[in-house]
């Protein structure tokens, strides 16, 4: 006896299910929507006539499937139960019952990234943009381990909701991820979602988007961002760690006092500029690298050491809270703009517009983190006597001092 075709689903729909399967495989299961009267009561109190239109299409979904001439009652039971009615079925159940809970975008920070992080890099230009946002993956993956198991994790595709058994979670890499991936942390109230991008050919990986919603992230930022420093250089551009080879105590005694200057002007003041001169030998990189390691590294900064070139194009990061900008060598960067040398390029400018403010906050972001930075620069030179004149104007840098004694 033929039963005739009862999937009337189409090639769609069998794509969608080898992938389920393929998540089910993979330790995910699925998500069943719970019935919730106050939500049905609202929602037929607010759209009754919607929900009245809905109800009549499945119910006549269901007769249909019942209702076929040409097969016997108990196919015609088998039929209710395809995927295609099933389909109709799942998508009014949807309509009547409330959505799992996900992030809130509206009145949160976020911080997103991208992992792995692909890009080419050569000595012919500074990688500035790939550095950052190894230091923003580094960041979220910090916050990740600091965070340790979520409470909750989902996952939509195709339409459907999918749960992984918080038990069986080990690592993030090995969540099977093919669509978009819920993680949530109660205690915090964090969210993390991951998205798929894509597969990158060249490398063999598949590449992913990660992104922190909560309402304050700060907190979790400073200690994820702890002890990090960022070197941005033609030669080596990376994200480790301060290294000084000499304390500031081994320093002259004059040097010693300025440095408790610094130190109490970094206390009371939001943004403070530091330039110390003196000629080759005296101690002044030295000097920079006790001072961040010593002094900014255990108040939370995060250092950036910039080179010539990369001076030209940085820009601090907004959701870090605390910077220090580290930039060596700035009497050839910050030139006066009246001398040739300036003129062939922007570094004087940029550094003007850094030491003002001016580059980074004259446009406000409306999205991610809205933390109130506070940034140092240190900065050396040799003589300031090529340095533009509106370096050293009241405002821009607060403290000077001139290294005199050779520092080995």
């Amino acid at each position: 006896m033929a039963f005739g075709n009862f999937d009337n689903g189409n090639e769609h729909r069998d794509r969608q299910s080898n992938q389920d399967r393929g998540l089910l495989g993979a330790g995910w299961r699925p998500l069943s929507r719970e019935f919730d009267w106050s939500y049905f009561f609202h929602l037929a109190s607010k759209d009754p006539w919607e929900l009245a239109h809905k109800t009549l299409d499945v119910s006549s979904d269901i007769a249909d499937a019942l209702g076929r001439q040409n097969f016997t009652w108990w196919a015609n039971i088998l039929n209710v139960f395809s995927e295609y009615t099933r389909g109709d079925f799942n998508d009014f159940w949807d309509y009547i019952t409330p959505a799992p809970a996900g992030p809130n975008y509206r009145t949160a920070d976020m911080l997103a990234a991208e992992t792995p992080v692909v890009q080419f890099v050569s000595r012919d230009s500074i990688p500035i943009d790939y550095v950052l946002k190894r230091l923003q993956e580094i960041t979220i993956c910090k916050v990740l381990d600091l965070l340790g198991r979520p409470d909750l994790i989902t996952q939509y595709y195709q339409d459907r909701h999918f749960y992984y058994p918080i038990e069986r979670f080990s690592t993030w890499e090995r969540i099977e991820t093919i669509g978009t991936v819920y993680a949530y942390w109660k205690k915090q109230d964090i969210w993390l979602q991951i998205d798929h991008l894509g597969r990158i050919h060249n490398i063999g990986r598949n590449q992913f988007q990660y992104t922190l919603i909560a309402n304050d992230l700060r907190s979790l930022i400073n200690k994820a961002t702890y002890n990090l420093a960022v070197m941005l250089s033609g030669y080596q551009s990376r994200v480790g760690q301060v290294h000084s080879e000499f304390p500031i105590r081994t320093f002259p005694a004059d040097i010693q006092g300025f440095s408790d200057r610094v130190q109490e002007a970094i206390f009371t003041q939001p943004q403070l500029a530091v330039l110390v001169h003196g000629a080759p030998g005296t101690g002044k990189t030295a000097w920079t690298q006790a001072v961040a390691k010593e002094i900014l590294v255990p108040l939370g900064y995060v250092i950036f050491i910039l080179d010539h070139d990369a001076v030209e194009n940085f820009v601090p990061p907004t959701y870090l809270e605390k910077i220090c900008i580290i930039i060596n060598e700035a009497d050839n960067l910050a030139q006066d703009r009246g001398s040739e040398a300036a003129q062939r390029s922007n570094k004087t400018e940029h550094i003007l517009s850094l030491l003002d403010g001016t580059l980074y906050q004259s446009v406000l972001d409306t999205e991610g983190i809205k933390a109130q930075q506070k940034l140092v620069f240190l900065m050396t030179c040799n003589t300031t006597e090529r340095l533009d004149p509106a370096v050293l104007r009241k405002g821009r840098i607060d403290l000077i001092s001139e290294f005199t004694h050779p520092f080995v």
